[in-house]
């Protein structure tokens, strides 16, 4: 296959480029509408819609939503029928990802002025979260270990995992998972109805206060809509890819790893940036011969026809500076003295430098998180972590000679904002000082 080749010097270049990182024009409309009829569904009759909507689109018909709950017993056995090599696996991916994790927490702290006034931050977590995990055919056991770690972290006190099992049948990995995890709750349902529940409650599933995890467009459409009775994490994309490298790289590597990308679905992005026009040449050859060798090769065929790129650059500087206009949620270095230009980037979503720091690890088990900013949102957004678990309270306990310094200004600035209750309410602690 012949991926596209551009080069910035090139007069179209610029048109070329917004073309490439176009997002499909695709209504929304429909989907808009049928997740709006889901929520108001699930918000009016509760636990009766949701056996409906598992029944429907779960293709699991139960008689009690209870029955919809596994059981503590059922997320341990998951966990030990696994054989030792994916137990230790998944051990190690959980606890790089909570050391990472500890790093992350967001502190108390304080300071008392000259006056003895004091002001501080006061950080608290979560009551609730809930992760959704995308289920089905396929198992995402890194999608558990990636939400659920840093909420256990952040000291969360309920977390609770919602995942579609078509007709019941749960991928005993998720599970595992959940368990190595401490998950309190999981629900085997997916799709809009499970944010909704999540967001609302039923009569059997209390609400949490955040949701976060991938889900379809169904599931993100639904996160939107339900933001602000909850928090949410972000409205994920397609996966993204830019590849900054010189010839030092190696070409078969650089074609694996816009691989990796592009086989999760055939709107995901995969992107080279070179100053070296034979580098992006081996590429493509790398890229037609090992695709025929990938399980997923008509999706990693189609995905790198319609939105990858192999383009060549002026040099290195410039390289960077147009992966900062793409903002991508993942970006590899791999070319000389890679980590001197590491202070250089100023959006992505995960950055990571030198040949054997590829995005997979990121993506599994080296301990940075998985869930990141797409769409360009790296411009304003960034990996999910500890932090995403937690809220701060700022405080504030004044002085008696502290308010009466401050009555005079804030009396001012209320009368001027025409709120004469405020001018009264910090007027009458002058007059105490």
């Amino acid at each position: 296959m012949e991926i596209r080749r551009l080069d910035s010097r090139a007069e179209d270049f610029a048109q070329a480029m917004q073309d490439l990182l176009a997002q499909s024009s695709v209504s929304q409309d429909e989907v808009s509408t049928r997740v709006a009829d889901i929520i108001g569904d699930i918000r009016a009759r509760g636990d009766a819609a949701l056996l409906h909507y598992a029944a429907v689109l779960d293709a699991t018909e139960v008689d009690d939503v209870r029955q919809l709950r596994l059981s503590a017993e059922t997320l341990r056995a998951a966990w030990e029928g696994l054989d030792a090599p994916t137990q230790k696996a998944l051990q190690t991916a959980h606890d790089n990802v909570a050391e990472y994790g500890e790093r992350q927490k967001l502190q108390d702290w304080s300071y008392t002025r000259s006056d003895g006034s004091i002001l501080a931050q006061q950080v608290r977590p979560l009551d609730s979260v809930g992760i959704y995990v995308p289920g089905g055919k396929a198992a995402y056991p890194s999608s558990v270990i990636m939400n659920a770690v840093p909420a256990k972290v952040a000291g969360v006190a309920r977390i609770v995992m919602v995942v579609p099992t078509p007709g019941g049948v749960a991928n005993p990995l998720v599970l595992a998972s959940a368990y190595l995890c401490g998950v309190d709750e999981v629900w085997t349902i997916g799709g809009a109805h499970a944010v909704a529940a999540l967001a609302y409650g039923t009569q059997s599933l209390a609400a949490v206060d955040k949701i976060t995890g991938p889900g379809n467009r169904y599931v993100a459409e639904a996160k939107r809509q339900v933001f602000g009775q909850v928090g949410i994490d972000m409205i994920a994309g397609p996966s993204e890819v830019v590849i900054i490298a010189d010839d030092t790289a190696q070409a078969d590597w650089i074609a694996a790893d816009l691989f990796a990308q592009a086989e999760h679905d055939e709107m995901a992005q995969s992107i080279l940036l070179t100053p070296s026009a034979q580098l992006a040449e081996h590429v493509q050859k790398s890229i037609a011969k090992l695709l025929p060798q990938q399980a997923r090769a008509a999706i990693i065929e189609r995905s790198l026809a319609e939105r990858g790129a192999l383009i060549v650059c002026e040099d290195i500087a410039e390289c960077i500076a147009l992966s900062n206009h793409i903002a991508p949620e993942h970006l590899e270095l791999m070319f000389e003295q890679a980590a001197d230009y590491v202070p250089h980037i100023r959006h992505a979503g995960a950055i990571f430098v030198g040949e054997h720091s590829n995005e997979v690890f990121g993506d599994y088990c080296a301990g940075t998180n998985h869930v990141l900013p797409t769409s360009r949102s790296a411009r304003f957004a960034s990996a999910l972590g500890v932090y995403d678990f937690q809220k701060r309270s700022s405080v504030l306990q004044l002085s008696r000679a502290a308010a009466g310094q401050l009555s005079p200004i804030a009396e001012h600035l209320a009368k001027g904002e025409g709120l004469f209750a405020h001018a009264l309410s910090a007027q009458l602690r002058g007059g105490d000082a």
